[in-house]
Formats: C-alpha cells, structure tokens, sequence
C-alpha cells in the first residue's frame, strides 16, 4: 500500500481511510503533524464497520479512539498491529493550522 496523506484545517473529519485487513502481518504506520501555529485537537479514528458496503455512512458508522492518538494537542506517531477496517482523522476543536494524518500500511510476506 502506498502512503496515504490527509489533511484538515477545521474543526472536521477527513476523508475515509479503508485499510486491508487481510495483509498479514497488519501492521499501520501512523503520525499526526500539526502545522506551525496550529491550535486544534484531534484523535485517530478506526471503524470496524464494513466502508464497501452499499449501506455504509461515515456519519453513522461506529468510530473508537486510537488508544495513544486520542485528544492530542501536539504532533504524535503510533501503529495499528490488528486489523481495522477504516482509519480517518477528526479534528475536534480548532482554531487555526492543519493536521496532517501520514498512514503507511505494510505489505506482507
């Protein structure tokens, strides 16, 4: 999978990010960088609701908090290590900047 990139400058989600969870190992890569004078929080998001369902919304869809990447104020990395079926960036308050969501998964042997 290539690096992925996604950014937000309001109080916003991102785009959906799907994942393949049947790359074994899963292994995900992740950081959050926050722009220079930025003043916001955000947390990385994961659903393991089915996102190529023709029913799926990411507005109703079930989301839980990375377990590190949670109301951050400041620029943080972390990993998945099992499967997820989405991750996406939500950025709770804001005042001003961007966070930028890098995401890498591995390949697999």
């Amino acid at each position: 999978m290539r690096p992925i990139r996604v950014s937000v400058g309001s109080a916003t989600t991102s785009a959906v990010i799907p994942m393949d969870q049947y790359i074994s190992p899963f292994n995900v890569g992740l950081s959050v960088n926050l722009t220079a004078g930025a003043s916001l929080t955000y947390t990385v998001e994961h659903t393991f609701d089915d996102v190529f369902a023709s029913n799926f919304s990411a507005a109703t869809a079930k989301w839980y908090p990375h377990a590190t990447l949670a109301a951050k104020t400041a620029s943080a990395d972390g990993n998945y290590a099992f499967p997820v079926k989405a991750v996406r960036l939500n950025v709770t308050a804001w005042t001003a900047g961007r966070a930028i969501l890098d995401l890498i998964q591995g390949q697999g042997r």
